[in-house]
């Protein structure tokens, strides 16, 4: 087979010209036999292939339920394959020049559940009501609880809270006004949890005589205020302590877990989004599959035509 005998040489000079070890070329030779065997069922040569039969391929891809990361390698692999041909003079055009790659989907967040939420929150209150811990301890440990329940309670950007001023803990409203990217004022919403968490934490600030300066959040730090990393690598050991696998938690995952909760609660996907602060709703619906469930309990449950079973 002409094919077969062009792929060989494609991979011959994977070997010679860029030293590709045995695990990728076992990864080109899997994807350009299923290449091959399309091109065999449509009666096409890689010699002959034509736009239309690249795209072919790509759409039985997608038939067969490959995700679109996969289906993009197998792209790459053809397109190598192709240039291949045309540079050395064994096919007269390369078809693959105008076809593009399948768009990935964004990756869905992480999401935390309610339950795993408690569990954080608890451990951090924990540590800050130990009686053994040092002042140092309890100050930090009080922070963490700040932290997040602020986070927790608004969905508000690290950055955002980070740089908290001091009199976020003093305000007798139910809502904090945020200036957030590009300079845009928000209003976020405060639970009694994340006012009380604030008040102690503040209390206790003043108590070691660390209230100094403008932040909520003071630190030894060019800004002089808590840095996003240090905020981030001080939650994976409360995570550590709840149970939690460290790689599964940033404070990035705590706003997503704001937003997804609040969704499955049965919030509007815009109220979501002027929460968070997304200036386009596009950026708010990476959401929606958390939507998706309850949508068609919506559907199944109030249609006055539905049977109301799943």
């Amino acid at each position: 087979m002409m094919g077969a005998r062009q792929a060989s040489l494609f991979l011959d000079m994977l070997v010679a010209e860029r030293g590709a070890s045995k695990n990728t070329l076992d990864a080109y030779r899997r994807d350009l036999d299923d290449y091959l065997s399309f091109l065999a069922e449509a009666g096409a040569q890689p010699d002959n292939a034509s736009a239309a039969t690249i795209r072919g391929f790509m759409a039985s891809l997608e038939e067969r339920g490959l995700k679109a990361s996969s289906a993009a390698r197998r792209l790459s692999a053809i397109r190598q394959f192709h240039k291949f041909l045309y540079v050395e003079g064994y096919a007269p055009v390369d078809p693959t020049a105008a076809v593009s790659a399948p768009k990935r989907g964004r990756a869905l967040p992480k999401v935390l559940s309610v339950d795993q939420v408690d569990r954080l929150l608890q451990v951090a209150h924990e540590g800050a009501a130990r009686p053994e811990a040092s002042p140092g301890e309890r100050l930090r440990a009080a922070r963490m609880a700040c932290l997040l329940e602020l986070l927790y309670a608004t969905g508000l950007r690290v950055s955002e809270l980070v740089s908290l001023p001091r009199s976020a803990a003093r305000t007798r409203d139910r809502f904090l006004v945020v200036r957030g990217k590009g300079a845009k004022e928000r209003l976020v919403p405060l639970t009694d949890a994340a006012r009380d968490a604030a008040r102690a934490y503040l209390a206790l600030l003043e108590e070691q005589g660390r209230a100094a300066g403008a932040w909520l959040f003071p630190a030894d730090s060019a800004t002089g205020h808590l840095t996003r990393q240090a905020f981030a690598r001080d939650l994976k050991a409360v995570a550590s302590g709840a149970g939690l696998r460290a790689d599964k938690i940033s404070p990035h995952v705590l706003r997503h877990a704001f937003a997804s909760h609040l969704l499955q609660n049965g919030a509007d996907l815009r109220v979501v989004q002027e929460l968070l602060g997304h200036s386009d709703i596009s950026t708010t619906q990476i959401y929606t599959h958390v939507l998706d469930e309850r949508l068609k309990s919506m559907v199944r449950d109030l249609h006055p035509l539905s049977s109301g079973e799943g």
